[in-house]
């Protein structure tokens, strides 16, 4: 099975049981997880939850990446 979520606008089928550390993991702009600051429907997830937030068939998540530069 799967659930449909919706990341940074955009929609994503990832399977049952995905984590907001599973998502993070497929990012490749953010290696390990550094600079990145994580909201589903809206509420921060600490760093330490990730792994732990599994994610429900429906639900929005924003994802937000730290850049260097100026």
């Amino acid at each position: 099975m799967t659930v449909q979520v919706t990341v940074n606008g955009d929609r994503q089928e990832l399977p049952e049981g995905a984590t907001v550390a599973s998502v993070i993991a497929e990012l490749h702009n953010a290696p390990e997880g550094r600079g990145i600051a994580v909201a589903v429907e809206g509420e921060v997830v600490p760093r330490a939850q990730w792994s732990s937030t599994e994610l429900r068939s429906g639900a929005s998540l924003e994802v937000v990446v730290a850049v260097q530069g100026g």
